[in-house]
């Protein structure tokens, strides 16, 4: 797929991949708009983009509210005549203390992860089976694979949303409308930075991007990343309960970040 001259949406756009990913597809001569809460770093991020001489419009939106969603999409929609690819990125993390009751963290982390990604999925999914085409790209995580601990509710958003991406490309795939899926192992950004366990085979965001805008190129249904996070995901799946759940104590060891 040729990314010059696509209608692409992004959510989640202020920083890390999101922001690394609309530079990448302004440089290939895609027209942008992106939408994030802070709409300030929106436009930095739109300045930064202009370079490229592509249209790029932003939007404040919080994906977690439906109604504000919906909003935006009418706009989108009159500024776009069509949305080829929609890249469902924005997403939260946080630690947690099972000691303590964190449970507005598990409704904002489902909210935005889990939730946001079906309302924004539902807004150009009746426009792209009306035309027979379409892209839909869903950020989820190599995080998906087990329980890790202080991370139970974004390991388990993750999870969430990588099954809901597999069933939407199922039932689109008659449709000619791709659905893609990316599984990062551990990116350096703002999300990344507050972890206080190691993070191995950690790569820079601009490597990150990179592999994934390849993959949509290819069009790949799974864009996971690296050959080491995947490898070592992998064995862990298989590992024993009480090996992994000996590994994973270590964790516990150092003192969360607040």
């Amino acid at each position: 797929m040729k990314l010059t001259g696509k209608n692409v949406v992004i959510t989640g756009a202020s920083s890390g991949i999101g922001k690394a990913l609309a530079l990448q597809f302004a440089k290939a001569g895609s027209s942008l708009v992106l939408l994030a809460r802070r709409i300030e770093e929106l436009e930095i991020i739109a300045k930064e983009v202009s370079k490229y001489h592509v249209i790029v419009k932003i939007y404040k939106c919080d994906v977690s509210n439906k109604d504000e969603v919906e909003k935006v999409f009418v706009h989108i929609k009159k500024f776009f005549n069509s949305i080829d690819i929609l890249v469902l990125n924005a997403g939260v993390s946080f630690r947690t203390d099972v000691r303590k009751d964190e449970s507005a963290k598990a409704v904002q982390t489902f909210a935005v992860n889990v939730l946001g990604m079906i309302f924004c999925a539902n807004q150009v999914i009746p426009d792209f089976i009306q035309a027979k085409k379409g892209m839909i790209v869903g950020v989820s995580s190599l995080a998906e694979s087990r329980g890790f601990p202080r991370s139970g509710f974004y390991c388990a958003s993750k999870a969430a949303a990588s099954t809901y991406l597999e069933s939407l490309r199922i039932e689109l795939q008659k449709y000619n409308i791709k659905v893609l899926t990316v599984k990062p192992g551990f990116v350096k950004t703002p999300m990344t930075d507050k972890n206080e366990f190691d993070m191995p085979f950690i790569i820079p965001v601009e490597k990150a991007v990179k592999i994934i805008i390849e993959g949509i190129k290819k069009e790949k249904k799974i864009i996971q990343f690296t050959f080491g996070a995947v490898l070592g995901i992998k064995i862990m799946k298989i590992m024993p309960n009480w090996l992994f759940d000996r590994l994973s104590k270590q964790q516990l060891k150092k003192p969360l970040k607040r």
